[in-house]
């Protein structure tokens, strides 16, 4: 399957991120070498951390862990945005001749997708996302189902009806969908029976 220009955007945003830390890490571990070996002096072959032999600057353990706590965060962010399938904020529908471009907010559009599935019988919840790119979007919905709800059936009307109202309000042949269903115990009458 062939990247789109986002994914190939973040993979080429991963892979210089990436390398940059490497070569930051690299002469990092570079210099921790040569001090150890003594080639960047006595000062610094005999140095502990914590501990500021004479003529050293004392704001150097603190640089190394305020830069350490900077890669550590930088790191941390790219893994939360690894977790997470590239949102799309706005759809491009198909242009009348002559028209120009139409968007559509996918805000707008995942609510109407959530609004027709979350009153299917059965569904607690439903909860949509568009991904990928703006041209070519996937569908990705979460659904909480009553424990009696009948699953088939739910999906049934969900490919046959929610699905195919979408494509038809995006004016395109297929909206590749990931549908994940999750199953909770019924709800419980909180009245007291007397």
């Amino acid at each position: 399957m062939a990247l789109t220009r986002t994914a190939r955007r973040g993979a080429r945003g991963n892979r210089w991120g990436l390398g940059l830390l490497g070569l930051l890490l690299a002469a990092g571990g570079g210099a921790a070498v040569a001090a150890g070996a003594g080639l960047l002096g006595p000062e610094a072959a005999g140095a502990r951390i914590g501990a500021a032999p004479a003529g050293a600057l004392p704001w150097l353990p603190y640089a190394g862990a305020a830069v350490s706590v900077l890669v550590a965060l930088v790191a941390l962010r790219w893994l939360v945005v690894q977790a997470r399938p590239e949102a799309v904020r706005h759809v491009l529908l198909e242009p009348e001749e002559g028209r120009g471009r139409t968007e559509a907010a996918s805000g707008a559009v995942q609510s109407a997708v959530e609004e027709a599935v979350a009153g299917l019988p059965g569904v607690r919840r439903a909860r949509a996302r568009l991904i990928d790119s703006a041209r070519d979007p996937r569908l990705r919905l979460d659904l909480t189902l009553d424990e009696d709800a009948d699953v088939v059936r739910v999906w049934s009307r969900v490919r046959d009806e929610a699905l195919r109202d979408l494509r038809t309000a995006l004016e395109v042949d297929r909206v590749p969908a990931v549908v994940r269903m999750a199953m909770t115990p019924p709800r419980r009458d909180r009245r007291r029976v007397a």
